[in-house]
């Protein structure tokens, strides 16, 4: 059976690779809060720079959308009332065994 790995063993593993990455020489280079996430990273930070350069568009109302296609739809029509034939109904006694047949 495997043994699965503890969250404490996953630490120590990452742990151990990171220490072996920087005793090989290899740096940690820190990246400013909220660059990784730019378009251009090369560009100030100013909320120009982030995606939302374009002015906002006009919404469109949709209160009269939804009342033409409400106006459109047909009303519900009440289901017809079948007339009802009799059908035959099986009686179980207290034990789930079949008694006899009824019809209703």
């Amino acid at each position: 059976m495997k043994k699965v790995p503890t969250k404490a063993d996953i630490r120590a593993e990452m742990e151990g690779l990171i220490a072996a990455f920087l005793c090989s020489g290899g740096e940690v280079v820190q990246v400013k809060r909220g660059l990784s996430g730019r378009i251009d990273p090369n560009k100030s930070l100013d909320n120009k720079n982030i995606g939302f350069d374009k002015p906002p568009q006009p919404r469109t109302s949709l209160g009269e959308v939804v009342s033409e296609i409400e106006a459109r739809r047909s009303p519900a029509k009440a289901p017809e009332k079948a007339s009802r034939q009799p059908r035959k109904k099986i009686i179980y006694d207290d034990f789930g065994e079949p008694l006899r047949w009824v019809w209703e």
